[in-house]
């Protein structure tokens, strides 16, 4: 009996390495530098927040103010940034919105398109926007939370609970992300 509890935890842990693994070996093009760039080369500090966007959903443009507010907080201290659209192309004039959009909007960070929607499948995304927060750890990155920046999408002011806030503090203090995970409200995610 021993012997098939090892065996099965062991197979678990391969398991979960090759996802992990999986994970830090997405790669895609990024709307802003014109390159590609690797998931795992992405999450240099303590962590990334990866924010699945369109330009379409009406949501984005209302928690622009709150991310450039996150990333001014915490870029500092360790924690990356990108925008992730799964809704466009790779051609020369999707990646010219996109970048005028970071240009505009003064987000300052990768744009990074997922025209497949490898990784948004990948993630399990539904809706637009709906973030993931990856750290390293031991066997590759690891999704330390994932789904709604706050409570209330419409008004700000009126933000009760600061979900992606609170997890990211949680990560920097070297805590457990309670909860792991809050479902995210917004536009749902076009499949092709």
């Amino acid at each position: 009996m021993k012997k098939t509890v090892a065996a099965f935890l062991l197979f678990l842990s391969l398991v979960g390495g090759v996802s992990a693994q999986a994970l830090s070996e997405l790669s895609t093009l990024d709307a802003v530098t014109g390159s590609n760039k690797n998931l795992g080369t992405l999450v240099s500090g303590k962590g990334i927040v990866l924010v699945f966007h369109s330009l379409n959903c009406p949501f984005t443009k209302m928690y622009e103010n709150r991310l450039k507010a996150l990333k001014s907080t915490f870029q500092n201290q360790g924690i990356t940034f990108a925008l992730v659209n799964p809704e466009v192309g790779t051609a020369a004039a999707d990646q010219a919105t996109l970048r005028n959009y970071i240009d505009q909007s003064g987000l300052n960070m990768s744009y990074l398109i997922d025209a497949e929607q490898v990784w948004a499948k990948k993630f399990g995304i539904t809706k637009i926007p709906e973030v993931i927060v990856l750290v390293k750890g031991q066997n590759g990155l690891e999704i330390r939370y994932r789904g709604a920046i706050d409570n209330n999408a419409q008004a700000e002011t009126a933000v009760s609970e600061k979900h992606l806030e609170r997890a990211i503090n949680q990560i920097l203090r070297g805590e457990v992300t309670t909860p792991e995970q809050v479902r995210a409200v917004g536009c749902n995610l076009r499949t092709y």
